[in-house]
């Protein structure tokens, strides 16, 4: 109401009842609730009065709806005109975007076909190098055990 707390309205009260006393204000309230219904009443009848007038004249509400809807058009084109573009980045952002997103599938593509072509080669060198590394042990076996002697092996 107005902008106006709690505690403003009761100091706002208190002052009241102490500048008019506690007996006139009932009367004062009743006063101001007869001119508050005046202003309400006298406003209606200005409302009434200008809806005849308009009807008088060839102008109902569905006539009054479409004026002002046409008003607010224009007001909206005028101002999307005047503005113009807000955002003149918006394509640039597009652009990148869908690059961007053109740039992750084809990673991903790319990814996943390594993977299916790679699946089956680190089993395969690992045996490879699982054989070069016994095929270079075993004369080195032999040689030390030349040299040492045979060399015992647990079972």
């Amino acid at each position: 109401m107005f902008g106006i707390g709690g505690g403003e309205l009761i100091f706002i009260l208190l002052i009241v009842l102490m500048l008019f006393g506690s007996d006139k204000v009932p009367e004062i309230a009743r006063t101001m609730g007869k001119a508050m219904a005046q202003l309400k009443n006298a406003t209606n009848d200005i409302k009434s009065e200008i809806q005849k007038g308009a009807e008088a004249n060839g102008f109902d509400q569905k006539t009054l709806t479409d004026l002002t809807g046409n008003i607010t058009s224009e007001i909206n084109s005028a101002k999307s005109n005047l503005l113009g573009n807000t955002n003149p980045l918006k394509g640039i952002t597009d652009n990148f975007s869908s690059e961007i997103n053109k740039a992750k599938n084809t990673l991903v593509e790319d990814n996943s076909i390594s993977l299916t072509e790679t699946s089956t080669t680190p089993t395969t060198a690992i045996d490879n190098s699982k054989d070069n590394v016994i095929a270079e042990t075993i004369p080195k076996i032999d040689e030390i055990e030349e040299s040492v002697g045979p060399i015992k092996r647990k079972k």
